[in-house]
């Protein structure tokens, strides 16, 4: 049986991440969808070293080592990862922030409780607010994804930064597992069939910091900031969450802002300070201000607008730069709650990597 998709536009805007918890959307039959097995299935010994993916379902919460995840995306955006990494190593929370976002990701909302000397690599260690099997749809569309390809390997689609922290945080590493939310499988298909799918449905992004097309055999294999070139303009794309746009599901959307950053050049860069709080705050505003000035329906970058993408109908969601988001934002380390920039930077500063 071939498997069928929604419109490659409906898949990329997130129409797709609509799954609850009892069942997958029909839309999004494929091989191991719900009512059916796919022959080999019922193979004892299939020789791939994903066999334990096979068989995935969409909308299965999938529980993933992370070092066998497959990338779909050729960067990253550096400081993002200095962020999670700042937070999670020189942070000032009371429960740190990266069992709040591994229950996250593993579909069940937040930490509850951390053990004394606890570690992501030990999960009896912390607990999450809700127990396995007891996700709701909320909690489900906000985990991670991933689409099942040839030989049941799993090809992360949204989740990249996220991961790639789990896997350079001192407890983390490649044999990290966390429950991903499956897209669809795929694993029926040759290669060729199952990129064309990916690129079809927008599952994949191929194109590298400076604009130009990278294929699919340059994508990296695996998480980790190694693997990846970085990627300044969706750096500072991320500082702008809030501020100039909202997340809306649609998988690459920082890139695609990113790209018109860089092609577009609404905003002079070449005074940037990626190493300096002042410089950064400034160049995140302004270019914030200019995207949420854009037309909703102004095209941005491959065919999304302004709206597609989530941009705010009002800077700083109409406060002033003294309030929400960008306040936030814009707290140095010092702070008793620092913004994330400045956890970026001291992480960077601690080691040398300004």
């Amino acid at each position: 049986m071939r498997p069928r998709f929604p419109s490659a536009q409906a898949s990329a805007v997130g129409a797709a991440l609509a799954i609850v918890v009892t069942s997958a959307s029909t839309a999004l039959a494929a091989p191991g969808a719900p009512g059916t097995r796919p022959s080999f299935c019922d193979h004892d010994n299939r020789s791939t070293p994903f066999a334990q993916y096979l068989c995935a379902e969409p909308g299965e919460l999938l529980d993933v080592r992370i070092g066998d995840v497959h990338p779909t995306q050729p960067s990253l955006g550096y400081d993002e990862v200095y962020y999670k990494l700042g937070r999670y190593t020189l942070g000032k929370d009371a429960i740190n922030k990266k069992f709040d976002d591994w229950c996250e990701a593993d579909g069940r909302t937040a930490a509850a409780t951390v053990s004394p000397g606890a570690r992501l690599d030990d999960p009896a260690s912390f607990t999450c607010e809700l127990p396995v099997g007891g996700e709701t749809a909320d909690s489900i569309a906000a985990m991670k994804t991933v689409v099942i390809g040839p030989s049941g390997e799993p090809f992360l689609t949204d989740g990249h930064h996220t991961l790639t922290s789990f896997y350079e945080t001192p407890d983390g590493g490649a044999d990290l597992h966390v429950r991903l939310r499956v897209l669809a499988n795929l694993s029926n298909l040759t290669r060729q069939d199952f990129w064309d799918q990916m690129q079809a449905h927008k599952w994949v992004y191929l194109r590298d910091p400076e604009g130009n097309p990278v294929t699919v055999n340059k994508l990296p294999t695996s998480v980790g900031l190694a693997n990846f070139t970085n990627d300044k303009y969706r750096s500072v794309l991320y500082f702008g969450r809030d501020i100039g746009y909202a997340q809306n599901g649609l998988p690459f959307q920082e890139f695609y802002w990113g790209s018109w950053v860089r092609d577009a050049k609404p905003i002079d860069l070449a005074g940037w300070d990626q190493n300096d709080l002042g410089s950064y705050l400034a160049t995140v505003k302004g270019l914030t201000q200019v995207m949420t000035a854009l037309p909703k329906d102004a095209v941005v970058d491959s065919g999304f607008t302004a709206a597609d993408l989530g941009a705010l109908d009002q800077w700083n969601a109409g406060k002033a730069a003294s309030k929400g988001e960008f306040d936030k934002l814009s707290k140095a380390y010092s702070d008793a709650k620092p913004g994330k920039l400045a956890y970026a930077l001291e992480y960077k500063r601690v080691h040398g990597l300004g």
